[in-house]
């Protein structure tokens, strides 16, 4: 396979497809325990610090994905 000057070098793709998935498999656990917390009866106080969790999950597995596609498309 020929690299051109925008590709990631295959090690370092490697890598960062590791810590991708492991980024992944963290936020599943912020997801669970999200989903978990806004099952529950709360305060409205509460219920906008699980709103606030739930946009910066949302946020950080659109990151992750968005990291993905660019290692595969430039590896």
């Amino acid at each position: 396979m020929t690299q051109n000057l925008h590709s990631i070098p295959a090690e370092q793709a490697k890598e960062i497809r590791r810590l991708s998935h492991d980024l992944s498999n963290a936020l599943e656990i912020i997801v669970q325990a999200n989903y978990l917390l806004g099952a529950m009866s709360h305060d409205e106080s509460a219920k906008q610090w699980i709103q606030l969790l739930d946009n910066g999950v949302v946020q950080a597995a659109d990151i992750n994905r968005s990291l993905r596609e660019y290692i595969v498309a430039h590896s």
